[in-house]
């Protein structure tokens, strides 16, 4: 299905129950069109789907229809990019007309009729709504209804819990974002909240202990707003296609996803009108753009929008005239702006406010409201003082809206208190308040105060949200409470602080009952318990948290107030917790009070960035971002076991990526090991290091171009052991555990970024232990890949985690969750792992060479496959001799030297330290279980072998362009060049350098004439022309372009030449 198509139909808004017959294809917005056979093949797609739904029960899939030249709709895969949208075949789905008119029912509260069109003058839905009683009551009969409509508030978590159809699947998510609103859900004694936390909506429910996640969201949600009635949520984030989504939170289904609504910058504010009929959102980029939706109807282009000055600042909060849908306000640090809108467009006006205006300090801008009861605004400023705003509008809400420009000015400067506002809003017939000190006002409508709720553990006010009224209810509080010698009452509120906690208040009592407290920064650290289910987690607040992640319950909690914790690690016995800080501080924990077991080490300039454990807890080892290696030992101290520093160096110049420890196979004694971004895979001799001298064993360099990320030790899957690596072109390494020499360099998963961690899984499979997996993470993905590793990409997933990087990774000890750290986005994802999926995509994707014939051009028919054929039967015929008449021997194997000569005709031309590695690796694949070398190749082995060592992307001029980067001078047209001596110097001196001749030969070769035509043979060497070529055929100044171009012969796009 096509990306147009798919916009077409709304992906997946019209969710089409099976078993609905003919009788339904009106609902379906075909009535009046059908033909007879359209509406035969319509019903025998419903008994497919009938028979589909009582096969597969357990089966979750997505029924989309497609409007293909207004026929009928068809079944799409079963997931969709961006849209998480899941629904039960045997369930009621929702059956939406696609007219342009409306394509889903208003939402509860909306003033216009769901068939009305889009019109400003309608009635309100209760004139209706008696009428659409007796149709929508044959549809429950039937059981036709809607999962939107028949949904519930509470209804959420009483759904059955199905087992994922991913490898991966999230669990729970420990942390927020506390930039953004906590909302309340439900009433009474519930505590159930909404909040962001990273990409992803939860829906917590804090008594039962229960979450439920709305995932669809591909970058880090930057906003969101909630209806009235607290049923609607829309979510919007920025970043690489962007998205809107609109949530129904009774059912958990995305009813609405807006693409390309802001595509440069994405979505910074976001405000959901009272009806719940209108969207008004603010783009985030430098111009910002401000745009009204109508989120029912069909379309993805706004109602109207309008660009803004950046003169007028970042405009970061909006919100709806409570009594006029078609105004709303928004305000940066330093301009509000007033918005009016209707049939002709958007226009707004800016009114001016100064420090001159008043000849009083204003501060900067909050937050903004609309009064109640007057035709006025107020905003809120950090020098505690509410912005008068007077608002003469042109028409009355009930008159047919005309454009025409408020005007809009600042009357008056109120001083309310001495500390920052915070949050402001309109409840009902009060003016509340929230400020830098965690106190709550309330004012009456000509802002007298009538009563504040504070404590002195609430910090920063970042939202508050209110329980909704019971059936009947009186207003909390109006004007009326001006003489303040009356009771006031107001309703419970959730609060929500900048320092990531959230209260519940309960005004009858005046009690602050802490339902959240969280990491208020970046979480860079986490681990898992060796035996139990416990999860440690560590903030650079220096908040250090324990849970039990089975029961997803907090049990104890440490604050270091002096620096914030970079990373940890539990010793393998369980009894000891490990931490780094970001000044360089260790310390060393009981694992369950989190009390100190010995005076904390510094030794590190900088932030410690890695630690780990022997296997035997005799040892502890750090490094730090100064490159240095600090190795600690277990020592017996008048009777009592202590830690002191043994030993350091700074074995690296390059940041460290990773410190192990292993198990020396003779002796069982540990072994150490650094890997460095300079390429250093270094082993230490802890047997003979001593005080202050740290022993270097060996020191390997493991990469020749590429960087190495990580590094882990291999599952013993055969009789030779291994090393892996991972690097950061997408290729991932064994080398021998003893000489260190590269023994197979392997295609790592592809999905957008190197893997910058990796961890084995432990061992889950008594019957077979030789069936073993590996979980990863890249810059923004959590996945899992089986092992052994080969290259077939069918044996590796991946999922978004934290789209603004993953700090860390983690796995239970028994395998059934992996956790993952957000950093910045202050969150911990956990997630369980489904083997089976993985076992079963990996079937899925075929056996032998079938999935590495998907990897070349054109596949196994290709055009390539065959040329490749030919060049590796040609190599057959040239090792046995072209002319020679003597019987052929059949063979399917060529000899390893014929290797680098294939992979040169196909476009691959790798360097002679590569070339080394890929003949070793087929020469000494069998050595550890036969003794004996491998001297030639077959077909299948080859293509293996191509695949997993060409560039995982092919070759770019970017490439080319990063080295005249360094290598080159900008010329007197600012282009980047490097000269023609300086270049055959540099070819001859530095790297993998060439002779003088091998030189002349391949200048000869790549810039010869061709006398015969195209397909004549390249002209003979003339070593003794060859430099009179260079100096004719090569400009004194080379660019990037023409030395791809000109000299090597490569093709360029001109896009790329443009960038």
């Amino acid at each position: 299905m096509s990306r147009s198509a798919l916009r077409a139909g709304r992906w997946g808004r019209n969710l089409i129950r099976p078993g609905v017959t003919g009788a339904g294809l009106g609902l379906l917005g075909l009535g009046g069109s059908v033909t007879g056979a359209e509406k035969r093949l319509w019903d025998s797609f419903c008994s497919f789907t009938g028979v589909l739904s009582s096969c597969c029960a357990q089966f979750q899939v997505i029924v989309q229809p497609e409007r293909n030249g207004g026929v009928f709709p068809s079944i799409p895969a079963l997931q969709l990019p961006g849209r998480r949208v899941k629904v039960r075949m045997d369930e009621p789905s929702e059956v939406i007309p696609e007219e342009s008119s409306a394509a889903l029912p208003e939402p509860k509260g909306a003033v216009c009729s769901p068939r009305s069109g889009s019109g400003h003058g309608e009635q309100d839905t209760e004139q209706r709504s008696r009428e659409d009683e007796p149709s929508r009551e044959d549809e429950r009969r039937d059981g036709s209804a809607s999962l939107v409509w028949a949904a519930r508030p509470g209804m959420l978590f009483q759904k059955d819990r199905q087992t994922s159809i991913h490898p991966l699947s999230l669990s729970w998510v420990f942390g927020f974002n506390s930039g953004l609103a906590v909302h309340s859900l439900m009433d009474g004694e519930d505590r159930v909240l909404l909040y962001i936390s990273s990409h992803t909506v939860v829906i917590h429910d804090i008594l039962r202990n229960r979450q439920y996640h709305l995932q669809g969201h591909m970058n880090a949600i930057s906003c969101l707003c909630v209806s009235e009635d607290r049923r609607w949520v829309a979510t919007g984030d920025r970043g690489p296609d962007a998205l809107i989504i609109v949530w129904d939170s009774y059912s958990g289904i995305p009813v609405c996803t807006i693409f390309e609504s802001h595509p440069e910058d994405g979505v910074g504010a976001i405000a959901i009108s009272r009806d719940a009929k209108y969207l008004a959102t603010i783009s985030a980029g430098t111009v910002q753009r401000v745009c009204v939706w109508k989120w029912t109807l069909p379309t993805e282009k706004p109602l109207c929008s309008t660009d803004l000055r950046p003169e007028f600042g970042y405009q970061d909060y909006v919100i709806f005239n409570p009594q006029n849908p078609y105004e709303f306000v928004s305000n940066s640090e330093t301009q509000a702006i007033f918005y009016t809108w209707g049939d002709a467009g958007l226009q707004y006006s800016t009114p001016l406010l100064s420090r001159q205006t008043f000849k009083s300090v204003v501060g900067c801008f909050s937050q903004s409201v609309f009064h109640f009861n007057h035709s006025q605004a107020l905003t809120g400023t950090s020098a505690g003082k509410l912005v008068v705003w007077d608002v003469v509008r042109p028409r009355s809400p009930s008159e047919e809206p005309r454009v025409e420009l408020h005007s809009v000015k600042a009357i008056k400067v109120v001083p309310m208190q001495t500390e920052s506002i915070t949050v402001l809003m309109v409840f009902e017939s009060c003016i509340v308040t929230g400020d830098v000190k965690g106190q709550v006002k309330f004012y009456n409508g000509e802002l007298k105060f009538l009563t504040c709720y504070s404590h002195s553990k609430v910090g920063p006010i970042r939202s508050i949200s209110f329980s909704k009224a019971p059936p009947g209810a009186s207003p909390a509080c109006s004007t009326s409470f001006a003489d303040s010698s009356q009771p006031f009452a107001a309703r419970n509120f959730i609060l929500s602080t900048s320092d990531a906690t959230v209260f519940h208040v309960a005004t009858d009592k005046i009690n602050f009952e802490k339902l959240m407290e969280e990491a208020k920064k970046a979480v860079n650290a986490i681990t898992c318990h060796p035996w139990q289910t416990l999860l440690a987690v560590g903030s650079h607040c220096g908040l250090l948290k324990v849970w039990d992640y089975q029961q997803n319950k907090y049990l104890v909690s440490r604050i270091f107030v002096e620096a914030g914790i970079q990373c940890l690690s539990y010793d393998p016995e369980g009894y000891l917790l490990a931490a780094g800080f970001t000044d360089g501080s260790v310390y060393i924990l009981d694992a369950i009070s989190l009390l100190s077991s010995c005076e904390k080490f510094k030794l590190s300039r900088g932030p410690v960035t890695h630690i780990s454990f022997s296997h035997d807890s005799e040892y502890l080892a750090t490094a730090d971002e100064n490159y240095f290696v600090a190795v600690y030992k277990r020592v017996l101290r008048k009777g009592s076991r202590c830690w002191e520093h043994l030993a350091g160096l700074h074995s690296h110049y390059k940041p460290i990526r990773s410190i192990l420890f292993g198990v020396h196979s003779d002796s069982k004694k540990p072994r150490l090991l650094s890997l460095g971004e300079d390429r250093q895979l270094v082993e230490y001799d802890l047997n003979r290091s001593s005080k202050d001298h740290l022993v270097v064993l060996h020191r390997n360099q493991v990469e020749q171009f590429a960087v190495p990320l990580c590094l882990a030790w291999y599952p013993q899957l055969s009789t030779e052991s291994f090393i892996l690596t991972a690097n950061n072109c997408y290729k991932m390494k064994l080398y021998n555990t003893t000489t260190k020499i590269c023994r197979k360099t392997l295609l790592g998963p592809t999905y957008g970024s190197p893997l910058e961690k990796i961890q084995i899984l432990p061992t889950t499979n008594a019957v077979d232990p030789q069936i073993r997996y590996l979980a990863y993470v890249t810059k923004d993905k959590v996945g899992l890949q089986i092992l052994p590793i080969d290259g077939n990409p069918h044996k590796s997933s991946a999922f978004i985690c934290h789209p603004d990087g993953v700090s860390d990774l983690a796995s239970s000890y028994d395998g059934h969750y992996i956790f993952t750290a957000g950093g910045s986005d202050g969150t911990v994802m956990k997630w369980e792992v489904n083997l089976n999926a993985l076992d079963a995509a990996a079937s899925l994707g075929g056996e032998d060479l079938i999935p590495f014939y998907n990897l070349l051009d054109g596949g196994r028919e290709g055009e390539f496959f065959r040329e490749l054929e030919d060049y590796f039967y040609y190599v057959q015929l040239r090792s046995h001799g072209i002319d020679t008449l003597e019987t052929r021997q059949v063979s399917t194997c060529i000899p390893l030297e014929e290797i680098p000569a294939v992979m040169r005709a196909m476009g691959f031309y790798p360097s002679e330290k590569k070339i080394e590695d890929m003949i070793n690796e087929v020469k000494f694949s069998k050595y550890a279980d036969t003794g004996e070398q491998v001297t030639q190749i077959n077909f299948g082995d080859f293509l293996k072998l191509y695949i997993n060592h060409r560039p995982a992307f092919g070759l770019s001029i970017k490439k080319i362009q990063q080295a005249f980067q360094v290598l080159g001078y900008d010329n007197e047209n600012g282009d980047k060049v490097i000269d023609r001596g300086d270049l055959l110097l540099l070819l001859q001196c530095r790297g993998e350098h060439m002779t003088e001749d091998e030189l002349a030969r391949c200048l000869t070769t790549l810039m010869g004439k061709h006398p015969g035509g195209e397909g004549s043979e390249p002209d003979t060497y003339d070593p003794s022309g060859a430099a009179a070529l260079s100096e004719e055929e090569i400009p004194e100044e080379i660019t990037a372009e023409i030395f791809a171009a000109d000299i090597l012969g490569l093709p360029i796009a001109e896009t790329e030449k443009k960038n």
